[in-house]
């Protein structure tokens, strides 16, 4: 059995100015992300050039906050604007949603490739092998803040979070660290590291997050508001990653099925 380690959520004060070690792991994330996307942009299948990785990032930045923040009301809290119409723009207080970030970046993308006249597809299998560095983050993240908790496990590693009570628990962000973050990255950038047809990298993506997220949300504790949503183990979170995976093996079979013009990426 582990005990949690008691970090200050706070990495940095400056006089009245706190900096939380989650707002700094968005900046690992995209920092992690336009690093890697300026060197990924060097290959001759990109499609874009690394001088474009820096206006990319700025899209994407927006479509992860707006479509995270606006992802967790309509999932989790719709109530919350007539309560608090304000809340929406307070991203300081917590409540962010990755699905709702996801969609917010595929908009993001799919405005930035109309932008330079890049097909949507190619943007997303070049980004996909660069969203789980912020995944990776995020979740470490979530542990710092000590939420997003697992229910009770006697497994070795299984860690006492004292405000939860004494009773171990599984430490399911660090899970989605390993899964989401590390495994995630090694698959995608492994995958991608030769041509492949169109459409094969992001269906990659989809069904690999979608199935870990699914997976891990059984030893994970539902939103205290929701709870089980049906058959005493069904939660948002795999009830919203259902169609990632099956659109995932969607694009999959369309990648590899669908004959390719002359010239075409393979």
């Amino acid at each position: 059995m582990l005990t949690y380690p008691d970090i200050d959520p706070v990495a940095i004060e400056l006089g009245p100015v706190a900096i939380h070690w989650y707002g700094l792991m968005y900046l690992v994330g995209f920092l992690g992300g336009w690093l890697l996307g300026r060197w990924r942009a060097q290959r001759a299948d990109s499609p874009i050039r690394p001088a474009q990785m820096e206006d990319m990032l700025v899209y994407v930045a927006i479509g992860v906050i707006a479509g995270g923040r606006i992802g967790y009301i309509i999932f989790y809290d719709p109530g919350i604007l007539a309560r608090d119409p304000l809340a929406i723009v307070r991203v300081w207080e917590g409540g962010m949603s990755f699905h709702g970030g996801f969609l917010g970046v595929l908009a993001a993308l799919w405005l930035y490739g109309r932008r330079i006249g890049a097909g949507f597809f190619r943007l997303t299998d070049f980004a996909a092998p660069l969203i789980p560095i912020g995944l990776g983050a995020g979740r470490l993240g979530n542990f710092i803040n000590g939420e997003l908790w697992g229910k009770t496990s006697d497994l070795p590693w299984a860690m006492v979070y004292p405000p939860m009570g004494p009773e171990p628990r599984h430490p399911s962000q660090l899970y989605e660290f390993a899964l989401e973050g590390v495994v995630l990255f090694a698959a995608l950038w492994l995958f991608s590291s030769r041509p492949r047809p169109t459409m094969a990298v992001s269906g990659l993506f989809l069904v690999l997050y979608g199935g870990f997220r699914f997976l891990v949300e059984f030893v994970r504790l539902p939103d205290e508001h929701l709870g089980y949503l049906a058959f005493d183990w069904l939660t948002m979170g795999q009830l919203l990653s259902a169609p990632m995976i099956a659109l995932g093996v969607v694009l999959l079979a369309l990648a590899y099925r669908v004959p390719k013009p002359d010239g075409a990426q393979t």
